[in-house]
């Protein structure tokens, strides 16, 4: 039977990190009134899941959807909610926009032993584990900020083209490729 940790418009929602800069570890929460999920995911999960769920809000704009272009005001810039519990690492993600609720989806799916993933929003039985969140426009612009001020945090600008540099280093674009 397939685990569905399920949240319409939750109270929180935000990726944190745990440990050193150098060795930090990522994980997203979804909180609402009665329940604190916890998921593992890497950084570069991370950084894929707010490019994502940008694109999405930028497709939106051009089509007249009222989407919020700044930052919010009221950006939750809390450290992760406390006991960190973990559920499952995420493996595989997903990102939808219902036009008639004006939500969009977002989930991320744990390990599973078939590349045969359930689409987002379905309600298969059989997969796996799945945090499954719907954000208005409003959450989903938050989560970008954060997400994207959370992975540059405590990372020196590269030199060359002042993107985040890792501790290891980064392929630069400025130098066609080659790893500085």
């Amino acid at each position: 039977m397939r685990e569905v940790f399920e949240f319409h418009l939750p109270k929180r929602f935000v990726v944190g990190t745990v440990g050193p800069v150098d060795e930090r570890e990522f994980f997203i929460q979804a909180k609402d009134d009665k329940r604190l999920v916890t998921i593992a995911l890497e950084d570069t999960q991370a950084d894929v899941l707010s490019q994502g769920l940008d694109r999405i809000l930028d497709e939106l704009l051009k089509m007249g959807v009222d989407v919020p272009i700044s930052d919010p005001p009221d950006l939750d810039l809390e450290a992760l909610s406390q006991p960190i519990d973990l559920e499952f690492g995420a493996q595989s993600m997903g990102l939808a926009w219902n036009e008639l609720t004006q939500l969009v989806t977002l989930e991320i799916n744990g390990e599973w032993h078939s590349e045969d993933i359930p689409d987002v929003e379905s309600d298969e039985t059989d997969g796996p584990p799945c945090l499954r969140v719907r954000l208005s426009l409003k959450q989903a612009r938050a989560f970008i900020v954060r997400t994207n001020r959370i992975l540059a945090f405590g990372a020196k600008p590269c030199q060359f083209c002042q993107l985040p540099l890792e501790p290891a280093g980064h392929i630069c674009p400025r130098a066609n490729g080659y790893r500085r």
